[in-house]
């Protein structure tokens, strides 16, 4: 039987903002659930690319690839749902 990995949503929503930060080289206040990513925060393909890997190492979890999709990346909340689904 495999072991089930599960990951507190605070830690998930803590973490995408520490390395929101680190990758934007600023520090990021007021950051929500809500939050959206491209609007708000100015992410690109490219950024949100390496928030992913960052998370990976970050939270040691792998994400599948087959299974992104644009609106996992709306805002803080759908990313952090996203996370937790994959741990």
């Amino acid at each position: 039987m495999s072991e089930m990995k599960t990951i507190e949503r605070s830690t998930v929503s803590n973490t995408i903002a520490g390395e929101l930060a680190a990758i934007l080289n600023r520090e990021v206040t007021g950051i929500s659930d809500s939050t959206s990513l491209f609007d708000e925060l100015g992410l690109d393909s490219t950024t949100v690319l390496e928030l992913l890997m960052r998370l990976e190492d970050t939270l040691m979890i792998e994400f599948d690839t087959d299974t992104l999709e644009q609106h996992h990346f709306e805002t803080v909340g759908t990313l952090a749902d996203y996370v937790i689904e994959q741990a």
